[in-house]
Order: C-alpha cells, then sequence, then structure tokens
C-alpha cells in the first residue's frame, strides 16, 4: 500500500492506497488520515480486507491510541465495513458520520466506537488547533453523505465525486484531465442521481478555497485540474439510468 503525504503543515494529510496486494475482484480504494501531534483522523476507514495494511501503513505516522476518529461519508462496504475491526482495535475512539446511517453503520459492529451523528446540514470535526468543516453532499451518490474540507490545507476529502475506476498501479494524481475524463464519466451518470444536487454541490464548493480534491476512488486533482473538475461535473447529466 502506498503511503503518501499530501500536506504538511501544523498537521499533515496523508493518502493511503494503490494497495496491489488487494484481489482484482475488489474496487481500489483510497484511504486518508489527518494527524495533529496527538490526535489522528482516519477518512473512509476502508473495507474488512483493508484493515491490516490500513492499519499496518497508519503505524508509520501515529500511535494507535492517538487514532481518536473515524468518518465515513456513507455506509458503503469499501467506505467502512472495517469498523467491526476497529472497533476491536481501539479503546477511544469516535465514528463521524451521517445521522441518518447510524443503524445501517452499527450493523459492521460499533460497540466500544461511540457515533457521532453528522446532522444534515453539517457540522465540524475538531483534532487539537485544526477545525476540520463536514460539507453536505447529500445524493452524491448516497441519500445521507458528506465530505470534509480542510481550510488550512486547502483540501477536500471528496467521497464518491471525482471517483474513477482504475488498477492499483495509477498514479495517484491526475497527469492529463482530457484524458482522464473517460475514466470518470460512467461512475458520475450512473451512480449520481440528482442533478438538483449536484448543481447545490458545485455551488457550495466554489466558494472554497481548494489545493487538492481527494476521492475516494481514482486520482486525486490538484491545482487548476480541481476547477476543470468543477467545470466538467457542473456540464455533466447525471442520473442516466432514469432514461433507460
Amino acid at each position: 500500500m502506498k503511503m503518501i503525504k499530501i500536506y504538511e503543515g501544523s498537521h499533515q494529510w496523508i493518502m493511503f492506497g494503490r494497495d496491489e496486494g488487494k484481489p482484482d475482484k475488489l474496487i481500489d480504494t483510497n484511504q486518508y488520515a489527518v494527524c495533529t501531534a496527538n490526535r489522528c483522523l482516519l477518512l473512509e476507514p476502508g473495507g474488512v480486507e483493508t484493515f491490516a495494511p490500513m492499519m499496518a501503513a497508519l503505524l508509520h505516522f501515529t500511535r494507535v491510541e492517538q487514532i481518536t476518529d473515524l468518518f465515513a461519508s456513507n455506509p458503503d462496504p469499501d467506505v467502512i465495513s472495517s469498523l467491526g475491526l476497529w472497533d476491536q482495535a481501539l479503546t477511544n475512539a469516535t465514528l463521524h458520520a451521517p445521522a441518518i446511517w447510524e443503524k445501517f453503520l452499527n450493523h459492521y459492529g460499533c460497540d466500544s466506537i461511540s457515533y457521532a451523528p453528522i446532522a444534515d446540514n453539517g457540522g465540524t470535526i475538531k483534532l487539537d488547533s485544526v477545525e476540520l468543516q463536514l460539507i453536505p453532499a447529500h445524493y452524491l451518490y448516497s441519500p445521507g453523505n458528506f465530505h470534509v474540507y480542510d481550510p488550512q490545507a486547502k483540501i477536500l476529502m471528496s467521497g464518491d465525486v471525482g471517483a474513477a475506476l482504475e488498477s492499483p498501479g495509477a498514479p495517484v494524481f491526475v497527469e492529463n484531465f482530457a484524458a482522464h475524463i473517460e475514466k470518470m464519466r460512467f461512475f458520475h451518470q450512473r451512480l449520481m442521481p440528482s442533478n438538483q444536487a449536484k448543481r447545490a454541490w458545485i455551488e457550495r464548493v466554489r466558494k472554497l478555497d481548494i489545493d487538492i480534491l481527494a476521492p475516494q476512488h481514482g486520482r486525486m486533482f490538484r491545482c487548476d485540474d480541481v476547477q476543470r473538475f468543477l467545470d466538467w461535473f457542473d456540464a455533466l447529466q447525471v442520473g442516466v439510468a432514469a432514461h433507460i
């Protein structure tokens, strides 16, 4: 599993992914960690099968007792089915996840970890002096869905928005946006059900200062490619299955 530091200042952002040991039958995912001096937040912890490599990779940057927070944008198994294993490994942690999904997520096992439900209008996660914003992203593609924005690092962890389905050997950043479009098109047109929700999200996100857009699948976008993606997504008609 690759471990790539994408921001370092008063805190760190680390991207984990491109696990070449992952079975081909499983979708490739990106996990992210935000680490301060005393605490660590794990974003989109991953599926059951990623727990062991993720724990091993995370311990390069923090200690087990400093993993105090988890975040799940939605209840998909590739996002959070490892919850039961983290529940056994962590002694003092909180899961930040949409309120609408609490009783669904508890099926994965959430006995030791406390659940901090996110209201529909969002909220914040505070790690020492770092305050992360929880950005509503409902119906993109989950009915209850959130993204995480760090105004200091200028990073938006965008969940399934910006996702592309690629092999574990793919680069971690988009290198040629025009060539990357066809890797994203089907995923966004078929899984995103609502043009209205898409436009509301784009209007909200265009107000943010973003250097890196970091999705849960595929490559990250940086600098001008962030705006290129927003323009492309804005023009894309989604929910195409409704017309079949």
